[in-house]
């Protein structure tokens, strides 16, 4: 017995059981319950394709689909003073900074980058809400100063895609000195009469809402969209009254003025391209390219004999 129960059954047991399947294979939709696979989902921009719920997507992923090619340049951002006021809580504030560094494979809540989008050069900054909820630190401050610089340098628009949390608490009043900073970034974009387009996503919420993301030209956002300074669920407790359906989100928030556009994911690109080549003043972007006509070559003159050739002034019948 001890031979069939030691060797017999668990070599059954191997040749016949399942294997097991990896876990990052399958995405569940927090909204619908549908279960993903993670190629569909990567190919529709992390959007559900049951439910159309928009999922987080990181700014590099974002990128890729923005620009023509999925290539683009990255601007690089002055690093900061690093733990300027030795916080700490459960953890201190270099180890919390290391631990999303690790998750996320970025150095910092914002990236930065310049391009073309339909043959239209761009500068785009985009926050990352996995890395300590895209909190608004004083790197986040320079990514801003940065990117408006290099769009005034290079005098294009520049399209800033917001997700964050508000202040980054670890850095204190240093946090909040960003909003009058990168409010100061956009007035040099607005004296250089360059376009500065916001695209909020979910969520945009605090001092990042009470700033730059709501000094744009044109704000655009993705749908269902949670945009407020205060929560919904800390204006109840304060005011002690059921808020409306949909309170604060991008449909209630257009339909009472404060957004220019709800637009899908999918049809960013385009909505983009379209409204910064008419804020610059440019013509409508090429659609497509035509190929290139194929060239035919001409068959060479057949070689005849100088006897066998028929004078030209030759009558006829002689």
């Amino acid at each position: 017995m001890n031979w069939i129960s030691n060797y017999v059954r668990p070599r059954i047991n191997s040749i016949f059981s399942r294997r097991e399947v990896p876990e990052n294979l399958w995405t569940k939709c927090s909204e619908c319950g549908t279960m993903l696979f993670h190629r569909e989902l990567a190919e529709n921009l992390n959007v559900c394709t049951s439910c159309d719920h928009h999922m987080a997507i990181t700014p590099r992923d974002r990128f890729k689909a923005l620009f023509d090619g999925g290539t683009f340049v990255e601007v690089s951002v002055p690093a900061p003073t690093t733990d300027p006021l030795h916080f700490r809580d459960q953890k201190k504030y270099p180890d919390r900074m290391k631990a999303a560094q690790k998750q996320t494979g970025e150095k910092e809540a914002m990236l930065v980058a310049e391009g073309e989008i339909g043959r239209t050069p761009i500068v785009a900054a985009g926050q990352d809400f996995s890395f300590m909820g895209g909190s608004m630190g004083m790197y986040v401050g320079n990514a801003i100063i940065a990117a408006a610089e290099r769009a005034v340098e290079k005098k294009c628009p520049l399209v800033l895609f917001s997700a964050a949390g508000g202040a980054r608490m670890q850095e204190g009043i240093l946090s909040l000195m960003q909003m009058p900073r990168t409010t100061v970034a956009v007035e040099m974009l607005k004296e250089a009469n360059l376009p500065y387009i916001v695209v909020l996503t979910h969520p945009t919420t605090g001092g990042v809402t009470a700033s730059y993301a709501m000094l744009g030209d044109v704000h655009i956002s993705e749908p269902n969209a949670l945009i407020c300074f205060a929560g919904p669920r800390v204006i109840e407790q304060t005011i002690r009254e059921k808020l409306p359906e949909g309170f604060q989100r991008a449909e209630y928030l257009l339909d009472h003025g404060m957004l220019d556009r709800v637009t899908h994911r999918m049809q960013m690109r385009d909505e983009l391209i379209t409204i910064c080549r008419m804020l610059m003043g440019l013509p409508p972007a090429v659609a497509g390219d035509l190929p290139a006509p194929e060239t035919v070559e001409a068959d060479p003159p057949a070689e005849t004999d100088e006897g066998d050739a028929p004078a030209k002034d030759a009558e006829p019948g002689a």
